[in-house]
């Protein structure tokens, strides 16, 4: 089945995982840990600001090896689950700060919370309140929370993605935020430090951060007017990448992103700025690497099937999402248009339609791109398929 496996790549920059699959078998993540540093290293320079506070979302790649390496860098942590928590103490992130975010906490989550001793509770319900300020009484703790607010507002993505309007599951509706505050100040195991937000997922029109800013300004000063300081801002992340040109955009628009905050959010200076990242840091360090099973022909379409499935990267089958995929050793001039499908058995289980690669035959190895975010963190055993392991490549 196997190809010549001395044949150079078309694309050198994935020449390592060309060699790595001399050695493991497909399907692989392969990660360029150069470019998540260099992904790192601009974050860093771009949030001098010692406001400035950036915490990578665990949920989108918890792999060891990344979250370790991204702890190094003093960044913050934005969590949805006890095991996040656990995962990130043990990466060497500082508890204090790691935020803990998500709709459905359970005792036990916030219990781990509080012996850990974390910065911040994100806070979406009144329920999730007073049961917090429970455990925090019984432990003889104070839990420091910020109040995740709804701003609705519509970041035009993939309804699945979306998370910042009236209709969602998120947050606390901004109209019953006065009474919500209150109730706050009255628990005695809470201090309340901050607002919430988050409007959604990859999201690559500034516009609704524009947006978010003046609702921040709004509400920030019409509650100093009241006497109530919110000691932390909280704007979420969503930043997106270019999924279609990853070559030629390896790193998102940060310096973009950062500066529509810095030029429209009024921030007192006693306040920080947390931001929460996870797609925008490791999506683009990613791929994932399969072989050519078969190619197949049937009516007036051709299906290059590979060893990869759907339990792999599930993204493209679960919102419709697009990864690049690349024949990374055909050195074929021809083109042809391919339906790239996986073996799973599920229909759904499709990476791209008719899509033009160079001519393409069993053995070779495809990549497909942008796989460093929620693609092993979502991957699944279903049809009783290992998780692939995964390569990383730090460079020459």
């Amino acid at each position: 089945m196997e190809r010549d496996q001395n044949i150079m790549p078309k694309f050198n920059y994935l020449r390592p995982a060309v060699d790595a699959a001399k050695q493991m078998r497909t399907p692989f993540y392969f990660y360029d840990m150069e470019l998540l540093r260099k992904t790192l290293e601009t974050i860093k320079q771009l949030t001098a600001d010692r406001r400035f506070k950036v915490h990578y979302a665990i949920k989108a790649n918890g792999n060891p090896q990344i979250i370790s390496e991204i702890a190094k860098y003093g960044i913050g942590a934005d969590l949805v689950s006890g095991g996040e928590i656990n995962a990130a103490a043990k990466a060497g992130f500082a508890p204090a700060n790691m935020n803990f975010s998500g709709v459905g906490k359970t005792d036990w989550e916030i219990r781990t919370g509080l012996e850990y001793g974390i910065g911040c509770f994100n806070v979406e319900s009144v329920p999730e309140l007073e049961v917090i300020n429970e455990i925090a009484g019984e432990m003889e703790k104070t839990a420091r929370i910020a109040i995740r607010v709804n701003p609705d507002i519509d970041a035009h993505t993939h309804h699945y993605v979306t998370t910042g309007t009236a209709d969602n599951k998120f947050g606390i509706n901004i109209d019953i935020l006065d009474q919500v505050i209150e109730q706050t100040l009255n628990l005695p195991h809470l201090h309340l430090s901050g607002l919430h937000f988050h409007i959604g997922s990859q999201i690559t029109d500034m516009q609704p951060y524009s947006m978010l800013c003046e609702t921040v300004n709004r509400l920030i000063d019409e509650y100093e007017q009241r006497g109530i300081h919110f000691e932390i801002i909280n704007v979420g992340g969503g930043l997106g990448i270019d999924y279609h040109h990853p070559d030629e955009h390896p790193l998102p628009e940060l310096e973009t992103y950062f500066n529509i905050f810095k030029e429209n959010l009024h921030l007192r200076p006693y306040q920080e700025l947390h931001f929460e990242l996870g797609r925008a840091i490791v999506a683009s360090c990613g791929s994932l690497i399969s072989r050519v099973v078969y190619v197949k022909e049937n009516r007036n379409k051709q299906f290059v099937i590979l060893d990869a499935g759907m339990n792999d990267l599930i993204r493209p089958a679960l919102y419709n999402a697009y990864h690049e995929v690349q024949n990374i050793t055909s050195r074929e001039q021809k083109t042809e248009k391919y339906d790239v499908v996986g073996p799973v058995c599920e229909s759904s289980d499709v990476f791209v339609h008719d899509h033009v690669m160079p001519l393409t035959r069993r053995g070779d190895l495809v990549a497909i791109r942008s796989a460093g975010a929620y693609c092993e963190s979502m991957a699944s055993t279903y049809n009783m398929r290992p998780i692939p392991p995964s390569f990383y490549h730090f460079g020459i």
